[in-house]
């Protein structure tokens, strides 16, 4: 299956082919979120055929948790801080916490993926956008988006739970490419980060508008 459960320490090994890999994309993909964007880093647990490789029995989050007993790498992290973190996990995948240098707002891929034509005709500022492999898209907003998005929902008049998005904010982790989710396949970025907006995402308000009117109108 690729790793290997049932230790009392969780994940220690994966196949030499994951090892060599870990040590090279995913290594750099780390040292890309924490020396470039400024992100915390988790090594996070992997799936296959709906196992988890943390070898709990009953896994709520099957490949898509960070892994308990193996520390963040923190923003900052130089290239090689990061490989020698991760030769400690080979073969992890790269997760995010959200609710520190960003908040995410949640919607189904196909309502996303317009949405995020709409919102770059528009000129509107945008943060980066990644797409999951379960039919999901993920919008990087500002910290404490998530919290307001009951109200801020409200007042725009989507009082009703109609619109198919959800805030996602502290203790909340997302899979980043180039990792797989669960496994079901890599997660894809739809807009990737730059030094602008992976370090100052924008404001919820800006683009709910348009996410929610496309998000009902998908269900419609």
């Amino acid at each position: 299956m690729g790793f290997t459960i049932g230790s009392s320490r969780g994940i220690r090994d994966i196949r030499s082919g994951s090892r060599r890999r870990g040590r090279s994309t995913e290594c750099t993909a780390v040292a890309e979120y924490t020396g470039l964007w400024g992100w915390d880093v988790a090594p996070g647990a992997r799936a296959a055929a709906g196992v988890c490789s943390c070898g709990l029995a009953g896994c709520r989050a099957p490949g898509a948790h960070p892994l308990d007993f193996a520390p963040e790498v923190p923003a900052g992290a130089t290239l090689d801080e990061v490989t020698e973190a991760w030769g400690e996990v080979p073969g992890a995948a790269v997760l995010l916490p959200v609710g520190r240098a960003f908040d995410v707002i949640e919607v189904a891929e196909s309502a996303g993926r317009r949405a995020l034509v709409r919102l770059e005709r528009m000129g509107l500022p945008l943060g980066p956008v990644t797409a999951t492999p379960d039919g999901r898209v993920h919008f990087f907003v500002a910290p404490g988006s998530a919290a307001e998005l009951p109200d801020l929902l409200y007042r725009m008049g989507w009082d009703d739970p109609t619109p198919d998005l959800r805030g996602l904010g502290p203790g909340a982790y997302i899979t980043a490419p180039p990792s797989d989710r669960a496994g079901l396949g890599p997660v894809r970025w739809l807009r990737p980060p730059d030094l602008e907006s992976a370090r100052k995402p924008p404001a919820a308000r800006l683009l709910l508008g348009t996410l929610a009117y496309v998000a009902h109108r998908s269900r419609g």
